[in-house]
């Protein structure tokens, strides 16, 4: 009897829990009415939600977005605020999550209309009970967009790759493909190359302008001479550059011919400083005042000439814009797009030059005694330009062109009268001693950094601070740890002249372990040399590199390797930095064409296996 009681009291308590469990399984809320999740994209953005039913949340930590094809990669979104329950971080009543698509397209790098998956990742807990739901994926197909014209625009201008450049003219109307290469030339013109330009139009307007003050209209018509012809003269090389191949810059980085630059910016400092006026011989001039009652017409053909020189000589080192249309003429022949676009580049580089013409009436100091100062200046200016025009000529060692600068800055000084008696200078004299002081200091940095040997005009006491100095095929990289660059060096080189051709360059890649950094430099390229003191040296990009094989090739001769080198990978010019991953393979859409920042640099390095 005592046995059929127990056996009773235990099929009554099994029934209970059997029954409250059916209970329990009948109160839980399915899946489906549990979680609604929608994602949708709405403009710019992609609007997901999450609507949780009553009683029920979602874990953080099990909650992510996620992009699953054509490639896998989790994104990072803005959460809203979570609450805690029993210790975990959780989401009641609704999960509101927007992504920007532009956020998805930086990573997936991929062409518009190309389709893509957003999963999103969760798992939910009911309060009653505790029950936890199964781990859910939902998914949801989108396309890349078309982006909107200015974002085309946005997203171009930083664009350091000329291959992307080629596509863009190669896809895109005509309309778009001009005002993006105008806007290029504006951006071009904010860089260090354009600015000494502003000195050689300045000198040319306060010339022309001899004892008279020099008017607006003037100015104006004497820059846009100016900008014409440069921008006349740069298409006209983009174009042979890329219908016949040459590369024209580098012709006129001919040892002579920016020798005879120099001695042209020497012999118009001389004249500014008044010892000589340099003018077409009298006859000549009688002939064109006579074929123009203009007054300016004296000035035409010397402005015009100035301008074409300027294109070749000071213009900037070869940027991307400029790499991409020369590539895009060489590759289809369609003269008439790359000729414009470099035209419409031209005339953007030169639009502040014309605002100098323009100001001219009203920042020009009136005719006098300021006058001569004035040119005196630019006198100065000009020696600073034959100087720049040496350093880019190899016959000249490097400690002879640091000679020259130390020279100027302390000449410089003492034609500011660094050493006159300070209690006879009053007013702005003494900002102008000031000055002199300043520039006598920098002079005699660069005098002193000279007899250290070293060769930086921004580091002058490098010797002093770094002594370790690693030579990598013709340019200083400062390192610690040498074992991680590729040297181009033997035994009985120097690693400025050796030859590279495809199949050694190629072989030495084959031969690394490691991905690969190639540097395509010549002694001309003012870009490189800023690649060279300011990305190169910096500690976190040598840090990088130290997971890399870096080479470095020097250019400057232009031999025939040289241009067979620039030709097999597509390039145009100098700075040109391409990559090759881990497996050997050349990466074509990582290559950089001019200077790169540290931070941008140290980025672009990340992105390389």
């Amino acid at each position: 009897m005592k046995m059929i009681k127990l056996f009773l009291l235990m099929t009554l308590f099994l029934t209970a829990g059997f029954e409250s469990a059916l209970k329990k399984q009948k109160d839980l809320i399915q899946p489906e009415d549990a979680f609604k999740v929608s994602a949708v994209e709405d403009g710019d953005v992609i609007e997901t939600k999450i609507i949780l039913a009553k009683g029920i949340h979602v874990s953080d930590k099990e909650l992510k977005y996620k992009i699953i094809k054509p490639q896998e990669f989790e994104l990072s979104v803005k959460r809203p605020k979570a609450h805690e329950v029993n210790g975990d971080m959780v989401y009641t009543n609704e999960i509101a999550i927007s992504i920007p698509v532009a956020d998805i397209m930086k990573q997936l790098q991929l062409p518009a209309k190309t389709p893509y998956t957003l999963a999103i990742e969760y798992q939910g807990c009911s309060e009653n009970g505790g029950i936890c739901y199964s781990p859910e994926v939902k998914k949801f197909d989108f396309t890349i967009p078309e982006p909107s014209f200015f974002d085309k625009i946005i997203n171009l201008t930083g664009e350091a790759n000329s291959a992307n450049i080629v596509d863009v003219l190669k896809s895109e109307s005509s309309f778009f493909i001009l005002f993006l290469f105008l806007i290029f030339g504006l951006l071009l013109a904010l860089t260090p190359c354009i600015f000494p330009m502003i000195p050689i139009l300045s000198s040319i307007i306060v010339s022309q302008a001899g004892s008279g003050e020099p008017s607006a209209a003037k100015g104006f018509f004497t820059s846009l001479v100016y900008v014409l012809s440069m921008a006349v003269t740069y298409t006209i090389v983009g174009l042979i550059a890329g219908l016949l191949g040459a590369d024209i810059q580098s012709a006129m980085q001919n040892p002579w011919v920016l020798t005879g630059f120099a001695l042209m910016f020497l012999a118009l400092a001389i004249s500014l400083f008044g010892y000589y006026e340099i003018q077409l011989p009298a006859s000549w001039q009688s002939k064109i005042h006579n074929a123009s009652d203009s007054a300016q017409g004296k000035g035409i053909l010397g402005t015009a000439i100035m301008g074409f020189l300027s294109a070749f000589i000071i213009g900037p080192c070869v940027a991307p814009p400029l790499a991409g249309a020369v590539i895009f003429i060489s590759k289809t022949g369609d003269a008439l797009l790359g000729g414009l676009a470099l035209f419409v580049m031209s005339i953007g580089m030169g639009l502040p030059l014309l605002l100098v013409g323009a100001g001219a009436g009203k920042f020009m100091p009136k005719p006098g005694g300021w006058m001569t100062r004035v040119s005196e200046v630019f006198g100065v200016i000009m020696l600073a330009l034959a100087i720049f025009m040496l350093a880019k000529v190899k016959f000249f060692a490097p400690w002879f062109i640091m000679a020259l600068w130390s020279l100027l800055f302390m000449g410089t000084a003492i034609y500011m009268g660094v050493f006159n008696n300070s209690s006879e200078t009053k007013g702005a004299a003494k900002l102008f001693q000031l000055l002199g002081f300043a520039s006598l200091i920098y002079g005699v940095s660069l005098f002193i950094a000279l007899l250290s040997g070293s060769t930086s005009m921004l580091h002058p006491f490098e010797k002093f601070t770094n002594p370790q100095i690693v030579t990598v095929a013709g340019g200083a990289l400062p390192t610690e740890g040498t074992n991680t660059l590729q040297k181009a060096t033997d035994e009985h080189s120097d690693p400025k002249h050796l030859g590279y051709s495809v199949e050694r360059l190629l072989k030495e890649v084959k031969a690394s372990d490691k991905p690969v950094v190639v540097d395509f430099g010549k002694q001309s390229c003012a870009s490189c040399r800023e690649l060279e003191a300011l990305t190169f040296p910096n500690p976190a990009v040598k840090e990088e590199l130290k997971r890399f094989t870096f080479i470095t090739i020097d250019v400057t001769d232009n031999t025939e390797e040289d241009k067979e080198l620039l030709k097999h990978f597509d390039l145009f010019g100098t700075p040109n930095i391409i990559f090759f991953d881990k497996d050997h393979k050349f990466l074509p859409k990582k290559s950089l064409t001019g200077f790169i920042p540290p931070e941008e640099f140290l980025k672009h390095l990340k992105s390389i296996h």
